[in-house]
């Protein structure tokens, strides 16, 4: 196993320990490699709506036309093209971190770490990047690992795929934190997939995870954020007590 997946020996601080929800159910992380390009162009409105710029109408054509390409020519199992659909509730912005808006995003997914990078030096992954830098305001490119597994992620069809954002003032508390508060969404949203993304070291990557999931539905989860009391005292507030600030978008298949 990578030494960026093993397991944390961090002691994470928990509070509101009267709440009791069932530890997150985990299976062996995959061995793939996946690339994470995260562009920002438009402003995230709700559920999309309001139209598009023309510069997000020539990224969102060139990134699925390139996505089909780098699965036929390039080497990559599946190249997923998402757009944002909404901010949820839970987000906090910590001072000196690039606060993620991406309204399109990429998610390149490879055989293992090695075929990753290989594939980064593609003339096809050089089109996609160059395109995207020239329409883009922020682009964030990250290759990661797959760290810790709830299900895989369907990309079959079409629901409500969430990419969270992590950075923590301890990076090392990141994932078991993330662990202890993952039931919370097993037990109360009936989350059964989740592909924790670990950046790979050296990269300068803003986000020290990046959480992606799908619900088949958004009231599968849009009043779980917004009313349930529980997702603030038990999620939000131990992620505030171990310094780990998550920023979420929810998005769409393109």
């Amino acid at each position: 196993m990578n030494s960026m997946i093993q397991p944390q020996d961090a002691e994470v601080t928990v509070v509101n320990t009267h709440l009791n929800f069932p530890k997150v159910h985990l299976i062996e992380p995959k061995a793939s490699g996946y690339i994470h390009v995260a562009a920002e162009i438009d402003p995230i409105r709700p559920f999309g709506l309001g139209a598009r710029s023309s510069r997000k109408r020539e990224a969102l054509a060139l990134a699925k036309s390139l996505a089909r390409r780098l699965e036929r020519k390039a080497g990559a199992i599946r190249a997923t093209v998402f757009v944002g659909r909404l901010l949820p509730p839970g987000s906090h912005h910590p001072q000196g971190v690039h606060k993620p808006a991406s309204d399109l995003v990429i998610l390149i997914e490879t055989a293992d770490m090695a075929a990753a990078k290989a594939l980064q030096g593609n003339s096809i992954y050089a089109e996609l990047i160059e395109g995207l830098k020239a329409r883009s305001t922020y682009l964030h490119v990250v290759r990661a690992a797959n760290g810790r597994r709830i299900g895989s992620v369907d990309f079959s069809r079409d629901g409500v795929f969430l990419f969270n954002y992590f950075h923590g003032e301890q990076p090392r508390k990141l994932i078991p934190i993330w662990e202890y508060t993952a039931g919370w969404f097993e037990d109360r949203t009936g989350l059964d997939n989740s592909e924790l993304l670990v950046p790979e070291p050296g990269q300068g990557s803003e986000y020290g995870l990046i959480n992606h999931c799908r619900w088949d539905h958004w009231h599968d989860i849009l009043p779980d954020l917004a009313l349930r009391p529980t997702f603030k005292s038990y999620v939000l507030d131990n992620f505030a007590a171990n310094g780990v600030s998550p920023m979420p978008i929810l998005y769409s298949l393109a």
